[in-house]
């Protein structure tokens, strides 16, 4: 039979039903839909403003989400940004859009550079994930949750103890949750002070200040422009400077009596070869089971209690 003589089967339904291409609407027994006409008397919402205007913030602007940055220790918006660096506040990082280089980016760049706080250009998708709903007009700086301090005051702080220095460094240590884990560690064993890099590292941020369970309130931190430079400087003064490395001498063989510090890598680099070169010695943790490295903070929890028990007990 050819194809086109062929007639579709209706299999009981009541509606109408034709060939191939054509109506299958089937009413089931029952009047058939009426097709309802599209609504056109949409008006097409208008552009928001994503600035403040007289103060008030834009429509979408959450009150919640804005207190929760701050609370972060995000200062977000170039006005608000600009008061930040004329106030005495301590700033880790001023991050700015990629590419956003004129008006007043220009003045809040050149003021920052000017304090020595490091900027960073990132993604302006960066800046709205950080933000959340707060308009940051291409410009964000993080605030320290606690005020650094210098390396001398680390060092007094241990003759006031009358102890011998026991110091931490991290060198380049971005996980706020390491870092805040090596505080706690560093804090616990009676440590003096943690020093840490102003680039490429993270700063005392909020979740830092989280991961650290109360102990950077009680910890002395020290930001520098060069460790390299102040590891120098705390030779020059006496203090031994010891490096956390694989294929070094076990650290229960090694002797930290005395003034010592002991320095601790990123998570993926490890310590960089010019801090290697200058310390003192490498020490290492022997590794008996399958993987072949600790993360830093344990590592660091291993080295400063033995460190800390030979200060206190002899080794």
């Amino acid at each position: 039979m050819d194809y086109k003589d062929r007639k579709p089967k209706n299999n009981g339904y009541k509606g109408k039903q034709e060939g191939r291409g054509g109506d299958r609407r089937a009413t089931y027994g029952r009047e058939p839909l009426k097709k309802r006409p599209m609504d056109r008397n949409f008006e097409r919402e208008e552009p928001r403003d994503t600035a403040f205007r007289d103060g008030q913030a834009y429509e979408g602007f959450d009150a919640q989400k804005h207190d929760e940055s701050a609370a972060e220790g995000l200062v977000i918006g170039r006005n608000a940004v600009r008061e930040l660096l004329r106030s005495d506040r301590t700033v880790d990082k001023l991050l700015v859009r990629r590419g956003d280089r004129e008006g007043s980016i220009v003045v809040l760049v050149a003021e920052a550079i000017e304090k020595n706080i490091p900027v960073v250009e990132v993604d302006k998708s960066k800046l709205d994930a950080m933000a959340g709903f707060v308009p940051h007009q291409g410009v964000i700086a993080m605030v320290a949750q606690k005020e650094y301090c210098t390396v001398e005051d680390i060092l007094a702080i241990a003759e006031e103890r009358g102890e011998p220095p026991l110091i931490a460094i991290a060198d380049g240590i971005t996980d706020p949750y390491n870092l805040g884990a090596l505080i706690r560690c560093a804090e616990g064993v009676g440590a003096h002070g943690l020093i840490i890099p102003k680039r490429r590292a993270v700063g005392l941020t909020a979740l830092v200040a989280k991961s650290s369970a109360g102990a950077m309130e009680h910890l002395a931190v020290a930001k520098v422009a060069n460790i390299a430079n102040t590891i120098r400087e705390l030779k020059d003064k006496g203090v031994w400077v010891y490096c956390a490395e694989a294929g070094g001498t076990p650290y229960y063989e090694t002797n930290f009596k005395g003034p010592c510090a002991l320095v601790f890598g990123s998570e993926g680099n490890g310590v960089s070869r010019v801090v290697t070169e200058l310390c003192d010695g490498i020490v290492s943790i022997p590794m008996y089971g399958h993987v072949n490295s600790f993360n830093v903070s344990t590592a660091a929890a291993v080295l400063l209690a033995e460190a800390s028990k030979q200060h206190r007990n002899g080794k």
